[in-house]
């Protein structure tokens, strides 16, 4: 049995996402198991999740996957580099034969070509020479690869061509043997408007915040999972529901543990601490802090970190465990094959957790503190347990 990997959010699960994992599958052959490393409750772009983890790895398995474990909340919510060199390294771990990922282009030469420049050391040092004019860092980047590879540095004006090349790169640092499969996207561009029948997670999500009905763009199997979490109240989240939670984190953390926050360098701490004492909302510090020199998904990030105790230290290294969210028929049976030659311990219940080494504990109890806040944002109170991770089990189908 081959194993092919993906790296996803699924926030939330849509047509889109079944097409990708279905053309993995046909490119690498029915014997293959489908294993994707997910966001927990917390995602790339800041925020929560739209739905919880254990929903979105039902859905995923519903639609066309095998196997779901989890990517640990540093990860998680860290840069594009940082969220693709923890899914690769988890890839690694399980001994993934193929890497499967959706970009605007299709071209894998073309995009390890990008790849193998950015890591370059004479691309490097102009990035940082672009930087130091005060520009961003997309385009420092941008300036920076042109020189090196002409228009081809346009390609990275794509977000998931962005993501597609960064996985690349992780696998060039590891030294990985993993085949890259890049799949072509269709349907909705990025955060854009739907098309050809598809619509994007973001316009989802716009229409499952607004009250509107996003049937029509997502598997009937996956829709069903979102219904029966929205009927149970634990649905739709927002970071709407954790404004008076971060903006407490932000006012009473102190100015050591602001120095402490992933991406704060370069004085960006000082500003996101200054501002957070004074501003009244999420929304009024992040547009103080922001500057045209950084994203706001990257201010989002910083703000979601000091809610949820993870600092620049413990994004540092790899992922040290590979936490099982949900698995089908094949998924059990390929399990049985990552158990025998995994180089990470595998998590399939929640206790196991405590038997991890000090350093990997910490890093676990993150995970399971998320949950605790995450579900402060659920719908209905009544469902706003704490220790609920502690308490689920994979999902088994």
């Amino acid at each position: 049995m081959k194993i092919t990997g993906v790296i996803c959010e699924y926030n939330p699960f849509h047509m889109g996402h079944a097409y990708q994992l279905a053309q993995a599958r046909e490119l690498c052959g029915e014997d293959t198991a489908v294993v994707c490393v997910m966001s927990g409750d917390f995602v790339q772009r800041g925020e929560p999740a739209i739905v919880g983890k254990h929903a979105r790895a039902e859905m995923a398995v519903l639609g066309g996957a095998d196997i779901v474990f989890e990517l640990p909340l540093p990860w998680a919510i860290g840069s594009a580099e940082r969220f693709a060199s923890g899914g690769v390294a988890l890839l690694e771990a399980v001994g993934a034969d193929f890497i499967s990922f959706g970009c605007e282009c299709p071209d894998t030469e073309r995009l390890l070509a990008l790849a193998t420049a950015a890591r370059s050391e004479e691309v490097s040092l102009r990035i940082r020479h672009e930087l130091g004019s005060g520009v961003s860092y997309a385009a420092a980047r941008e300036r920076a690869l042109k020189r090196a590879v002409g228009d081809e540095a346009l390609l990275l004006r794509e977000p998931n061509n962005i993501l597609a090349v960064e996985y690349l790169k992780a696998m060039l640092a590891a030294g990985s043997k993993m085949v890259p499969l890049a799949v072509p996207r269709f349907g909705a561009r990025h955060d854009g408007a739907p098309s050809l029948g598809v619509a994007g997670a973001s316009e989802i999500r716009r229409l499952l915040l607004e009250g509107g009905d996003p049937s029509e763009y997502m598997p009937p199997e996956a829709f069903a999972v979102l219904k029966r979490e929205t009927d149970a109240g634990r649905a739709p989240v927002s970071v709407r529901g954790l404004e008076t939670a971060v903006m407490y984190a932000l006012r009473t953390l102190p100015m050591d543990a602001f120095q402490r926050l992933p991406d704060g360098s370069e004085g960006l701490w000082m500003r996101f601490e200054r501002f957070s004492r004074t501003e009244p909302t999420l929304e009024a510090v992040l547009d103080k802090v922001k500057t045209k020199r950084y994203a706001h998904a990257r201010l989002r990030r910083m703000a979601m970190a000091a809610l949820l105790g993870v600092t620049a230290d413990t994004q540092k290294g790899e992922p040290p465990y590979l936490r099982l969210l949900a698995a089908n028929e094949k998924g059990r049976e390929a399990l049985k094959l990552i158990k025998r030659r995994a180089s990470k311990p595998i998590i399939t219940k929640p206790a196991s957790g405590n038997n991890l080494p000090p350093e990997d504990r910490r890093i676990f109890r993150l995970d399971t503190l998320a949950v605790n806040i995450y579900s402060l944002a659920y719908t209905d109170p009544a469902q706003r347990r704490g220790g609920q991770d502690w308490e689920t089990s994979p999902i088994m189908l």
